[in-house]
């Protein structure tokens, strides 16, 4: 009979080791009842669907904004004087920096897209009813910081092209009655630029970043997770999905590892897509733009096209000026801002208002096919329509006219090429043109989607 041998001590200190994290284990769920909490947790039914993962892309961009964002924070220098040349030099001569830069923005990019996309979904599917108007509202708010933070991002390199977008903040401000001169000391600590880079660097690195860090998780995890998920309505007229049983049913994979591994995938993929993007498209090449001179040319380069909506809305919009008492009123800077300030309060407030003008106000767990709300699938493609005709004042740039010194003076640089220019009078008859369809064109889109959509639910 064979003499036992002892066990290695390798083999000792793994058994040693499950026992211990076992016995860890043991304790704490007989301490903080974890299992009873968890099981259920990763039970939870997701749906199958790809247009359920549009939120994850925006998440998983935003994680990847937050990493690079630190390590461009360790090389940017806030200072008006050294922002340019600091943001230049992170771009040629930091190791990886021009890499992180175009990872930054394109993940930005990204993020936004994502946010109008997931917002699209959740509208024209009716997913904001009853009992979701907070989660909407949630979704609304981010969509605003988002803009609002990219907006801050574009201005911190303080090339031409920020500060020439900074100068027209600037002139909306100053056009206010009464208040204008004080809020633009306000904002920029005097005369322009002022020291409006250290105020701009604060408010994206800390104020905005740490509200979306507390919105985010609210809007994506919590709500969501306390939440059954919304249901795709069966193919057939009388699928079990429409009846009301289909209200209380959920249907799915559960959260592990079924979800789990689609979002390890969809993360995988949405960071793998931002770096082809960052390797492979430049972007915002600030050292072409050169740093700010006052006086000097713009850039060519269009606004992002989340800021060509204000850029085209002030360039079709008139130059409309009223005296009242001493004071003048600019109606054509201040009719672009407040369009988007009426568009994100009816979309915060929408929820309610269509409850408001339908009746409808019970629970609704099924989404609806856009044929089926033909108004309210109307109503988004107006809106879309509305928002890319002024979008499309920035396609096309009028020719400059041709720059002449006086005597004795050295000539003027030439301006930088737009990427589209005409005429003159080609410009204003294009101007002209778009004036009339951003009124026309939205209410041809909306009663044809809408006679569309009532064809399809009546067949």
């Amino acid at each position: 009979m064979a003499t036992p041998t002892k066990p290695r001590r390798r083999a000792k200190a793994v058994a040693g080791s499950a026992k211990m994290a076992a016995d860890t284990a043991t304790y704490l769920d007989a301490t903080l009842p974890l299992a009873q909490w968890l099981r259920p947790q990763l039970r939870k039914l997701f749906p199958s669907h790809w247009s359920f993962l549009l939120g994850e892309l925006a998440l998983y961009a935003f994680v990847l904004l937050v990493l690079t964002g630190t390590f461009l924070t360790l090389f940017y220098k806030p200072n008006p004087d050294v922002a340019f040349s600091s943001v230049t030099e992170i771009s040629l001569e930091v190791r990886g920096g021009l890499l992180m830069r175009q990872l930054h923005h394109w993940s930005a990019t990204v993020f936004v897209l994502a946010i109008v996309a997931h917002m699209c979904r959740v509208f024209f599917t009716g997913a904001f009813r009853k009992p979701r108007e907070l989660t909407w509202m949630l979704g609304v708010v981010l969509f605003a910081l988002a803009l609002f933070e990219s907006f801050l991002g574009v201005s911190l390199p303080s090339d031409q092209l920020a500060m020439t977008g900074l100068r027209q903040a600037q002139g909306v401000l100053l056009s206010i009655p009464l208040v204008g001169t004080y809020l633009s000391a306000f904002v920029f600590d005097g005369g322009f630029p002022g020291q409006v880079i250290p105020r701009l660097f604060v408010m994206h690195v800390l104020l905005v970043p740490g509200i979306l860090l507390a919105v985010v998780p609210l809007h994506a995890l919590i709500l969501t997770w306390r939440q059954k998920h919304t249901e795709r309505r069966a193919a057939a007229a009388g699928g079990r999905h429409n009846t009301a049983a289909g209200q209380r049913q959920v249907t799915g994979g559960p959260f592990f590892p079924y979800f789990a591994i689609k979002n390890g995938a969809t993360a995988l993929f949405t960071i793998g897509a931002i770096a082809a993007l960052a390797t492979f498209v430049r972007v915002n090449p600030v050292w072409e733009h050169g740093a700010y001179t006052q006086g000097g040319h713009p850039p060519s380069a269009q606004p992002f096209w989340y800021y060509g909506v204000l850029d085209g809305a002030q360039r079709l919009v008139p130059a409309w000026e009223i005296p009242v008492g001493g004071y003048v009123l600019q109606l054509g800077l201040w009719i672009p801002p407040l369009i988007l300030l009426v568009f994100f309060g009816v979309l915060f407030l929408y929820p309610f208002l269509e409850r408001r003008f339908t009746g409808d106000g019970d629970h609704h767990q099924l989404l609806d096919r856009p044929s089926q709300a033909p108004v309210r699938t109307a109503l988004g493609v107006a809106v879309i329509t509305f928002f890319t005709v002024l979008w499309a004042g920035t396609w096309v740039s009028q020719s400059p006219p041709e720059m002449h010194s006086a005597g004795g003076f050295p000539a003027p640089g030439a301006a930088p090429a737009a990427l589209l220019t005409v005429p003159a009078g080609t410009y204003e008859a294009v101007v002209l043109g778009l004036r009339v369809a951003v009124f026309g064109l939205p209410v041809v889109a909306f009663l044809l989607t809408r006679a569309i959509c009532r064809r399809r639910s009546a067949s």
